[in-house]
């Protein structure tokens, strides 16, 4: 419900003393958590750390700073608590539909800690890709839908749920090339594997490689496969690259078993929506869009 996130972020950073941990700790790029602190810094007119090489350390505002953000982080907690045990007597059913990303890297933490506070809401949750999705939401055979990409049906109600960021990954044992920036114009001289057709990722980056001039058809594509799951297993056996959401890298980030291309001139972004029909929201789907808001970052 309320949260704010560039304070989270700073405190992340703290934390781990990190930018790069920090991003994978937030589903985020490290160029992300950068543009946070540096805009955290403009506000409080200080900096905040001591970069030195790999290496930062926090100065006394940060430290001043973190004290204070401490006792704010804990008092979102709190008021968030204090407005979701009015209802935890509620009950009743909820049918969610997720595109594959949502469905299966950002919802199930999300639906432990729903069900863990709401134990007498029975929900059911349906996956499938974005446009698999938006007709299931506009048939009626879910409550509420998840979605990835842009597309517009004028039937649906739509309205943002996150942002996510989609970067290019290889598999750490790559030995096609040691770089850890490119440029666009690279891209096509690079072995691909993709999502299929129908994928809202598919969707927003044809938009953002034709914005570059590039399109599919001048990569070298080895082969589309129906899931981030199926695509993060080829790419560990393999010396191919792909476009993919950083929220579904982040384990083998972690674990170094991927690692993330930097594409000098190419940013791509985008959101997680809410798909419904209009005016269909109840009170308990309001409940759940709110906890979701209030719960992911």
């Amino acid at each position: 419900m309320i949260l704010d996130f560039r304070l989270k972020v700073f405190n992340t950073v703290v934390y781990y003393l990190n930018f790069s941990k920090a991003a994978i700790e937030l589903c985020i790029t490290q160029p992300a958590v950068t543009k946070h602190i540096s805009e955290l810094e403009k506000q409080v007119g200080f900096p905040l750390f001591i970069r030195q090489g790999n290496k930062i350390s926090i100065t006394p505002q940060g430290e001043i700073l973190y004290r204070y953000t401490q006792r704010i982080l804990g008092l979102y907690r709190d008021l968030n608590n204090e407005f979701a045990s009015e209802s935890a007597s509620c009950n009743g059913e909820i049918r969610i539909g997720a595109s594959t990303t949502i469905s299966q890297y950002i919802l199930p933490v999300i639906l432990a800690k729903f069900k863990s506070r709401y134990p007498l809401i029975a929900v059911e949750l349906i996956s499938g890709n974005s446009r698999e999705i938006e007709r299931l939401a506009a048939e009626r055979d879910i409550d509420i839908g998840l979605i990835e990409g842009n597309s517009n049906v004028p039937t649906l109600h739509y309205e943002t749920f996150m942002k996510d960021e989609i970067v290019l990954v290889t598999s750490v044992a790559n030995n096609r090339s040691c770089k850890d920036e490119i440029s666009s114009e690279e891209l096509t001289q690079l072995p691909f594997v993709f999502r299929e057709n129908g994928s809202g990722t598919l969707d927003v980056i044809d938009a953002a490689l034709l914005e570059k001039g590039i399109r599919r058809k001048d990569l070298h594509i080895q082969l589309y496969l129906g899931s981030s799951e199926s695509i993060k297993r080829y790419l560990l056996h393999s010396d191919t690259y792909a476009f993919i959401s950083i929220a579904a890298v982040s384990d083998e980030l972690k674990d170094n078993k991927l690692r993330i291309i930097d594409v000098a001139d190419l940013e791509i972004s985008r959101e997680f929506r809410f798909v419904s029909l209009h005016g269909s929201y109840g009170k308990l789907i309001e409940m759940f869009r709110a906890f979701c808001l209030s719960n992911y970052n």
